[in-house]
């Protein structure tokens, strides 16, 4: 019940964070990126389904274009055998060669046909991680202005906070909670489909992910630190 990511529980948070974040900070650029967010959770849910099936299409053509190949070899073999009863050895040996050239060629050719469903599948799901690690970086661009050192007037100067200290608070929670999510609906992608290189690009928006988050976190505590006077 519990060893795998329910896409539509994904959606659901998302979809309550995104309200949260509407409901404290209409209009502002983390709410529409919670939006986006949402609408890829979403679309994801649709994705990681379509990984795990089977794209029959793609294997009904591929096994016909391989039975093509390999009555292909049967009959080159057959006119090589042909062609051997009437032969000199040096045109035997021409033979053979060519024979042998035309065995590597199907033999790639096979290698890339078993491959080909999982290379769609894979195409498009790395397509869809970039949208997550842009995402990402975007969160992390509307967080940037946000300095808990700018709650602190400083003599003869005014302040540049835009934001209490309890919106800043949560504005950064909310941010690092989009980037969570982010994370998570990353993993959706490798769920059901085992595939390295997909694998390595959704560690990678994991990775990043926590990386910013950390830095979120440690502004959070200097925003604790800053406030503390101020509130006594």
């Amino acid at each position: 019940m519990f060893q795998a990511l329910d896409p539509r529980r994904i959606i659901e948070t998302s979809v309550i964070l995104q309200q949260r974040i509407v409901e404290r900070f209409p209009g502002s650029g983390l709410s529409h990126i919670a939006e986006e967010l949402t609408d890829v959770a979403r679309a994801t849910q649709t994705i990681e389904s379509w990984l795990a099936r089977p794209l029959y299409p793609v294997r009904i053509a591929v096994a016909i274009t391989l039975g093509v190949l390999l009555v292909m070899v049967g009959m080159t073999l057959l006119m090589v055998r042909i062609d051997l009863l009437d032969t000199s050895f040096s045109e035997f040996v021409q033979s053979v060669e060519a024979f042998i050239n035309d065995l590597i060629f199907v033999g790639l050719a096979i290698y890339f046909l078993v491959g080909l469903e999982r290379r769609i599948k894979r195409i498009r799901a790395l397509k869809q991680l970039h949208v997550l690690r842009s995402i990402a970086h975007i969160i992390d661009l509307h967080q940037l202005s946000k300095d808990p050192e700018q709650l602190v007037d400083l003599p003869g100067e005014d302040s540049l906070a835009p934001l209490t200290p309890l919106q800043m608070a949560r504005y950064l929670g909310y941010s690092s909670e989009l980037l969570a999510l982010a994370s998570k609906i990353a993993a959706l992608y490798v769920q059901r489909f085992d595939d390295a290189d997909t694998l390595a690009a959704a560690g990678d928006v994991e990775t990043l992910t926590v990386g910013l988050s950390q830095k979120i976190w440690q502004k959070i505590s200097i925003l604790n630190r800053v406030t503390a006077p101020l509130s006594r």
